[in-house]
């Protein structure tokens, strides 16, 4: 390799490490502002809970180690700086690729790129205000059975616990929502077909099934409430690619 071909390797290099401390830079800002604003933050995720339980006396979350609840608080201000870390680090990557790119390459990454923190938030907000009301009901369900009848059974769960279980839920629904971005996004580029993804349904469906009993927690409720609008997606995914077929808008067109 010549000394002309390690120079513009080294400039992309220098480049990308710059991009990439403005990153941690931002992420480091957006930890310090979260764990301000941590306890606001656990309490509007807790808040699901505390709906359920209004009116009701005696009920609490607990913790039973002793750094737990800093742990847990920690965590809050870790994931809060992730997501809205995300918007910037996909802005640093599409200043650094883009200049690489086609004009026609650019018309295509630039609309997805926007569009999966938007996709994301639409998932979260979904697990958010429909799925985990009615998951905490079923879970809390079985404080009422008949074996409560003899000896009383309540929940106490613990911060961390809860942190945990409602983290799962929010990741697994905004996570699951970008499929239709990346399917349209692979069927722009010629890398699926419309009718592929069609004569592939059961597959797909069974896939969804096995995800969505993996990534969410071990109910029937929440399994369900993400895998029919998965499928959803995943029929308005086959829609958009076949759009996007039937007008030539692909790379290179």
């Amino acid at each position: 390799m010549s000394e002309k071909d390690v120079s513009p390797l080294i400039d992309h290099l220098l480049e990308l490490r710059h991009r990439l401390l403005y990153v941690l830079g931002s992420f480091f800002i957006a930890f310090i502002i979260s764990y301000h604003f941590s306890d606001e933050i656990f309490t509007l995720l807790v808040k699901p809970l505390a709906s359920i339980f209004e009116g009701k006396t005696g009920r609490r979350l607990i913790y039973t180690g002793l750094a737990e609840a800093f742990v847990t608080y920690l965590k809050v201000a870790l994931f809060t700086a992730t997501f809205v870390t995300l918007p910037h680090f996909a802005i640093q990557v599409w200043l650094f690729i883009s200049p690489g790119l086609f004009p026609t390459e650019k018309k295509v990454i630039l609309p997805f790129l926007l569009l999966t923190p938007i996709f994301f938030g639409i998932g979260a907000a979904f697990a958010y205000y429909v799925i985990i009301p009615p998951a905490w009901k079923f879970f809390l369900a079985f404080e009422e059975t008949k074996a409560s009848q003899i000896l009383p059974i309540q929940l106490e769960a613990r911060v961390s616990e809860y942190l945990s279980i409602i983290m799962q839920l929010i990741l697994a629904f905004g996570t699951s929502f970008l499929l239709p971005v990346l399917l349209t996004l692979l069927g722009k580029i010629g890398v699926i077909s419309s009718r592929s993804l069609a004569t592939k349904r059961k597959y797909a469906f069974l896939s969804i099934l096995i995800v969505a009993a993996i990534v969410t927690p071990p109910d029937v409720l929440s399994m369900i409430g993400l895998a029919l609008p998965l499928y959803f997606l995943y029929e308005t995914s086959i829609f958009c690619v076949y759009f996007f077929e039937k007008r030539g808008l692909h790379v290179g067109h």
